[in-house]
């Protein structure tokens, strides 16, 4: 309403009032936030800014105060752009923390609702309690030192009642009392003398318990001492053993020693009779060797006879060899003569040789004709050979690159397999029972359809459907049906089928021809860019429009928008995107959306359908081609075999024609041979007489070679028996030595044993004197570290005097253990704490009795301090809410109401509790009410 205003209220302004909209808020906002209160004590808004009037950049409140001897003059100025205020003291720039303590020095509470009470804070007055309501007064109207005294009052009630408490739990720790009431001090003085009576009486009864200690303490001390001289005594009577078996010990080796001294003797006599049934042993070898070499050249000269008897039997066997050689001869000789005997009769009896001519050349005619339909067939079978090599090499390379088609429908089948696993094993299902079909049934789409140019494969995907890709076409509907009630009911596969439309659309023709589109950049119709069976492609015309969807390229995109209107086509594709437009039933506006082609992925393997069939067409062909070539092949080596079985008749007929005409030619030839033949055998005649003379002159000389070997062999055996003599002798002295031998070691062994005996005792007792040495050593240690000695350090005479009062025995220190023992078990319920609970007590009891008395000390100089406050602060505050009830009540009966203010107490000593309440009536018919948020309309709230 204002762009400026100036108030300058008198010196006892308490109220503003106007009818709405006349700026009292204006004036009540601006003294709050020109005395540094906050936004929220005026419950309007939460930003400074939003104090200054609409559509200024910035306010400012000035408020001059009156203070001796000088006024103040407070300015804040507002930025409505950051929220910020700068704050001005008598026109120079200051800090808000400056400005607080100056509005503090003049107790200005702009933030006490009894001091400053904003139209919209009546509601949070009304809600104050009595408490706050008192603390607000006193702050608000009451001399300085009213709050001041309530609070030393309330610290000084808090220490009081601390005092209180620490006492109380004091003497409920001492006596084991568990009560949770505070007592008053009297009480508690009264109440710690019963106190530390009980706790004296509890000393005494610890005091038989710190006997009853002490005394099994001696047992225990005694035990302790029993068994630090326990290990001593066994070691005593294991160091005494160790001393008796060392005597027993050195005894034994002197023992040993004797022993070994007699045996001396003896061991040097079997020595010597060893050492001479050596050297026997060692001539009888020697003798042994010499007999061995006699008898080698024994055999050596029986083996000399042996061979000459051999040689005069090989004399005796050419002998008769060659009497067998000249019968031989001599039969040889008669049977050549009996040959050319038959011969000559054959030639004489033969008739003049026969003119076997015109059969010869008929033959030789016949032959060269057989000749060359030979090599004509063998031309034939030639030209056939090459031309099924030619053959078959085509059918390999057809085969080959039928492979090469084959790896890649295997490639798409491992890429159905790895997409669609459920739909690969219904295709393995399908292959092995197509048999069970009417119609034909195709695979699945990903497989049957084969791009032309593997580029245009991402345009057919983004066409058809994923799940048409990978689903099975049947031609007939009941086909389909038993299909998938297999699959999906039986095998619990998920694949997906479709039946091709019953009349055929597979060769349905485009909405125009493809030449008209070529202009807008379109190539060609789906239809073109690839193959697949008849009725899959039927299915893709009548559910896809393949055949009516044309396909452009970059230039299409390019000028997309008159493509669309020009050829009002349904559907489009270029170079990277899909088209569809649709035309609006209602605005009859043309809409298009656009979708990027998504990258192929079943479609980019193909198989080109037309080469693959042109392929199998050949391979067929040359299979019929190589099936005849091998009749005719078969035909003619049928035929060549026969020819060269005819071949072979009429060289065996020319044979025997050409053996007729040369027969007498060869008997006369051969008579002739075999007169050579007798003459050379006749010229071969063997001198057996000559031959048995030479014989006998050998045997002679090899027999008196024989005589010779004789005399020497008899000679050796001669010297074998005198060795062998020699030798007896030598075994028969070897033996005498061996049985003093074996006498000699049967005394040295009985000796022995006796020794053996002696050196087992000495290991014994030496063994023993070790484990004993060992032991004495391991007790010695148990009985020093039991005694808590360093190895080097002697038993201390204390130990000793007190060992010397001990039993000496361990039976009698093991009783006496037991005994104390025993003593000590039945001291049952103690230990060292009921000492230490014991002075525990007593310094606690000395301790308390002086703490309590400090502290009832504090409490009554507590309680004098609260008197003195009291009266200072409750006497003022009574007069001053007498005068507000006074003035209060008066206002309210010229009003035709009651008002009361009174304070209000409920307990005396409890002033956090004390409260000033407000009590109104504004009807005659009801009674007196304490002012509440909840209670009284808001008018009587404002008004009161």
């Amino acid at each position: 309403t204002y762009d400026i205003c100036e108030v300058r209220p008198g010196p006892n302004l308490n109220m503003i009032v106007g009818a709405n909209g006349t700026g009292k808020s204006s004036i009540v906002c601006a003294i709050c936030l020109g005395l540094a209160g906050k936004p929220s004590f005026i419950g309007r808004a939460d930003k400074v800014g939003l104090f200054v009037k609409q559509g200024c950049l910035k306010g400012v409140v000035e408020i001059e105060l009156s203070k001796t001897p000088d006024n103040i003059v407070i300015t804040r100025e507002i930025q409505v752009v950051n929220n910020t205020s700068a704050w001005f003291i008598n026109r120079k720039p200051t800090t808000l923390k400056t400005v607080e303590e100056q509005i503090a020095a003049l107790n200005i509470q702009v933030d006490n609702l009894c001091q400053f009470l904003p139209q919209d804070k009546v509601g949070e007055f009304a809600k104050l309690s009595k408490i706050e309501l008192l603390e607000a007064t006193e702050k608000s109207i009451g001399p300085p030192e009213m709050y001041q005294f309530h609070c030393e009052l309330k610290n000084f009630r808090e220490k009081e009642r601390e005092l209180e408490v620490i006492i109380h739990i004091i003497e409920t720790e001492s006596s084991d009392c568990r009560e949770t009431s505070i007592i008053k001090c009297n009480n508690l003085c009264r109440d710690k003398t019963n106190s530390l009576e009980k706790m004296r009486q509890r000393i005494e009864r610890y005091k038989q318990d710190v006997e009853r200690y002490h005394e099994r303490k001696r047992h225990l001390d005694l035990i302790e001492m029993l068994e630090r001289k326990r290990p001593w005594v066994e070691y005593e009577n294991v160091r005494q053993q160790h001393e008796e078996v060392k005597q027993s010990r050195d005894q034994a080796k002197e023992e040993l020693k004797n022993l070994k001294e007699m045996q001396s003797p003896v061991t040097k006599k079997i020595q010597e009779t060893e050492e001479y049934y050596k050297s026997l042993d060692m001539k009888i070898r020697d003798k042994a060797a010499e007999i061995k070499d006699i008898s080698q050249k024994c055999k050596q000269k029986q083996d000399a006879l042996e061979l000459k008897d051999k040689q005069i039997e090989e004399i005796h066997q050419a002998l008769r060899m060659k009497k067998d050689e000249e019968m031989d001869r001599q039969r040889k000789i008669h049977n050549t003569h009996k040959m050319i005997e038959d011969w000559k009769n054959e030639l004489n009896t033969m008739a003049v040789c026969e003119n076997l001519q015109p059969q010869t050349d008929a033959v030789n005619n016949e032959l060269k004709k057989l000749q060359e339909e030979r090599a004509n067939i063998d031309s034939d079978i030639s030209d056939l050979t090459a031309e099924k090599m030619n053959q078959e090499r085509e059918k390999k390379r057809i085969i080959d690159r039928l492979g090469q088609l084959n790896n890649i429908m295997n490639m798409k089948e491992e890429n159905l397999k790895g997409r669609f696993r459920d739909t690969h094993s219904a295709l393995m299902w399908l292959r092995k029972n197509k048999d069970k079909f009417k119609k034909k049934v195709c695979e699945p789409m990903m497989l049957e359809i084969n791009m032309k140019d593997n580029r245009h494969a991402k345009y057919v995907e983004n066409h058809i459907s994923a799940n048409d890709m990978r689903a099975f076409v049947f031609e007939s509907q009941e086909d389909m049906e038993m299909f998938l009630l297999e699959m999906r009911d039986h095998q619990k596969l998920r694949v997906n089928a479709v039946c091709a439309p019953a009349e055929s659309r597979a060769e349905s023709l485009p909405s125009r021809p493809i030449e008209e589109l070529h202009r807008y950049g379109f190539f060609s119709y789906l239809r073109e860019l690839f193959d697949a069976p008849h009725p899959v492609m039927s299915y893709l015309c009548a559910q896809y429009r393949v055949h009516d969807v044309p396909v452009g390229t970059e230039k299409t995109r390019n000028m997309i928008e008159r493509v669309i209107q020009e050829t009002k086509l349904k559907q489009i594709y270029t170079a990277e995107e899909k088209y569809i437009v649709k035309v609006s039933a209602y605005t009859n506006l043309t809409l298009s959306t656009n979708t990027s082609l998504r990258v192929a992925q079943f479609l980019t393997s193909s198989v080109d359908t037309d080469e693959r069939r042109q392929l199998e067409n050949q391979q067929q062909d040359i299979n019929n081609t190589l099936k005849s070539l091998d009749m005719r092949l078969t035909t003619l080596f049928e035929r060549q075999k026969r020819l060269e079985h005819r071949d072979n008749e009429l060289r065996q007929q020319k044979k025997e024609l050409l053996e007729r005409g040369n027969r007498r030619r060869q008997l006369e030839s051969k008579i002739g041979v075999k007169y050579d033949s007798l003459k050379q055998l006749e010229q071969d005649a063997i001198n057996l007489e000559k031959e048995s003379q030479q014989a006998n002159v050998k045997i002679k000389e090899i027999n008196i070679q024989k005589a010779r070997l004789v005399t020497e062999l008899m000679h050796l055996i001669k010297n074998c028996l005198s060795q062998n003599f020699i030798k007896a002798d030598l075994v028969l002295q070897s033996t005498t030595v061996a049985a003093e031998k074996n006498r000699l070691e049967s005394e040295y062994k009985a000796a022995s044993v006796q020794l053996r005996a002696a050196e087992q005792q000495f290991r014994e007792l030496d063994d023993r004197k070790r484990v004993l040495t060992e032991n004495c050593k391991e007790l010695l240690k148990k009985a020093r570290q039991v005694c808590k000695l360093s190895p080097d350090q002697h038993l201390p005479k204390e130990f000793q005097t007190a060992f010397q009062t001990l039993p000496t025995t361990l039976e009698e220190i093991d009783a006496f253990l037991n005994e104390e023992k025993t003593r000590a078990s039945c001291f049952t319920g103690l230990n060292a704490s009921v000492v230490e609970e014991y002075n525990k007590q007593t310094q606690e009891i000395e301790q308390l009795t002086k703490y309590l008395e400090e502290k009832k000390n504090e409490l009554d100089n507590y309680k004098q301090n609260i008197s003195q406050v009291k009266e200072k602060w409750l006497n003022p505050l009574k007069k001053l809410i007498e005068q507000i009830n006074e003035k209060f009540s008066n206002l309210f009966s010229s009003m035709q109401c009651v008002g009361e203010v009174d304070l209000h107490v409920e307990n005396e000593e409890e002033y956090d509790k004390y409260g000033i309440r407000i009590r109104v009536k504004f009807h005659s018919s009801t009674e007196l009410h304490e002012l509440t948020p909840y209670h009284q309309s808001g008018g009587e709230k404002s008004v009161s």
